[in-house]
């Protein structure tokens, strides 16, 4: 395969990425600087900044689902106490998908397939994410009303999306976009503060009763249809 999907498909970076770190002559297959371009097969050495990467295509790709808790911290950076990686301890390297702040829960996908998560994570693929929100108080119908149409938070107004009030304080929400922190400061630029956040499926993944703290394997249904989505082979 080409060096660029290979290091991709290993975590360490995006195929953009990888080729930056080409471009700057950082990476070497078999002990030899390699170009844009370079095929690796099996079996070949590859080192980045003298760091060899797995060959993830030569391993099993996994994919899980994790409800994450509160308090653990979406960041594979090992010097961050309460990291998902170690969280989760899984025997094999994988990362995250996206984020999910601190101090939300819910699900969260970890897998070791680079291209997967650069598919996912492309905002103009319009892919959707839906989060259960309770509020410190009580929700309008114009509050409902402002968060549909789109709030204006620093400086650009967040893409239209699908509300539902669930109780006098919670409601369901499904966006198609990921600004930072995007409910916390939707609700906040209308006087609102998150008391809760919890997403509850990303696409065709949903969390269901999964226990918090608690991770799974897709099912081969899930990945069939995640892939037939993503346009992934």
């Amino acid at each position: 395969m080409r060096l660029n999907k290979f290091i991709s498909e290993s975590g360490y970076t995006s195929r953009r990425g990888a080729d930056k770190l080409i471009e700057q002559k950082r990476v070497k297959v078999n002990g030899k600087v390699a170009g844009l371009g370079v095929q690796v097969s099996p079996g070949d050495v590859v080192l980045v900044d003298g760091n060899r990467l797995a060959n993830s295509s030569a391993e099993q790709l996994v994919y899980l689902v994790l409800n994450k808790p509160y308090g653990i911290t979406s960041t594979s950076e090992k010097n961050v106490k309460g990291n998902i990686i170690d969280f989760v301890n899984y025997p094999l390297r994988i990362f995250h998908v996206g984020r999910l702040d601190k101090e939300s829960t819910g699900l969260i996908m970890l897998t070791n397939d680079g291209d997967i998560v650069n598919k996912i994570l492309r905002s103009e693929n319009k892919h959707e994410k839906e989060y259960v929100v309770s509020v410190d108080k009580p929700i309008t119908p114009e509050f409902l009303k402002t968060m549909a149409a789109g709030v204006n938070i620093g400086g650009e107004k967040t893409l239209p999306c699908t509300i539902t009030q669930n109780s006098k304080f919670e409601f369901t929400i499904i966006l198609t976009q990921g600004l930072n922190r995007q409910i916390r400061r939707m609700c906040e630029a209308l006087g609102y503060e998150v008391v809760t956040l919890n997403r509850i499926r990303i696409m065709n993944i949903h969390l269901k009763n999964l226990p918090i703290g608690q991770w799974r394997d897709l099912t081969k249904k899930e990945k069939e249809q995640l892939f037939k989505d993503l346009g992934h082979q």
